[in-house]
């Protein structure tokens, strides 16, 4: 008797334990109103406030702040993610777009501005259209499937974006500019460095993707024949 009543109770905990993972891989696939999703969404939102100081009241300083908070905040989304297992494939789109907007925007709005040195904020466009662009072409056309960011690919995004508001306060009136704009130096040349030598490491991962994409297809008119 006793023996029965714990295999029921084992039953039981495994069906509830079927159940919860059942329920953990629909939020972590399919939901969209999720935490880390509104809190990408809040830093998209927080786009146009950084414009509207940095040009509507020109306070150079305030934006740089803004865009020095944007950038170090990068993380926290992953960290919801994973804190409450809501992982999803909407987010892993669309937290690495929302950081691209964010990123070419804001390098945008510096060149227009004048407040970083137009080589090094030029650099990072041009090799932000050049793997933003490849890697949307590829999707499009070629079907690829999706890759992660490498740690060296953050390493140098999180460079920059501490460089480039760094710069920004260098040039502003803000007490101790100097030390912003010699500190904006010590850390962009690395980030440079790094995040062209991880576009170089992106071609392989990009030519890989291309091909799983197209395998995939085949693959699943192949499983419908069956």
């Amino acid at each position: 008797m006793h023996g029965r009543c714990l295999e029921r109770r084992n039953l039981l905990l495994t069906g509830r334990a079927c159940n919860l993972a059942a329920v953990e891989a629909v939020v972590g696939s399919d939901r969209y109103l999720t935490a880390p999703n509104l809190f990408t969404l809040v830093r998209l939102l927080c786009i146009p406030l950084f414009l509207y100081v940095l040009f509507g009241r020109d306070n150079q300083a305030g934006a740089a702040w803004l865009l020095g908070a944007l950038g170090a905040t990068d993380w926290v989304d992953g960290w919801l993610a994973r804190r409450f297992h809501q992982v999803s494939d909407f987010g892993k789109v669309f937290d690495p777009t929302v950081d691209r907007i964010l990123f070419i925007v804001g390098v945008g709005a510096i060149i227009i501005k004048g407040a970083a040195p137009l080589w090094v904020a030029w650099l990072v466009v041009a090799r932000e259209v050049l793997v933003g662009g490849s890697v949307a072409i590829a999707t499009i056309a070629f079907h690829m499937q999706r890759f992660d960011v490498t740690w060296w690919g953050k390493t140098a995004t999180f460079l920059l974006m501490f460089a480039l508001p760094g710069f920004m306060l260098g040039s502003s009136d803000f007490p101790g500019h100097t030390g912003f704009e010699v500190a904006s130096w010590i850390l962009v040349i690395p980030g440079l460095i790094l995040s062209y030598y991880t576009a170089i490491t992106y071609i392989p991962a990009i030519r890989a993707g291309v091909r799983a994409g197209r395998r995939a297809p085949s693959a699943a008119t192949k499983e419908g024949t069956r």
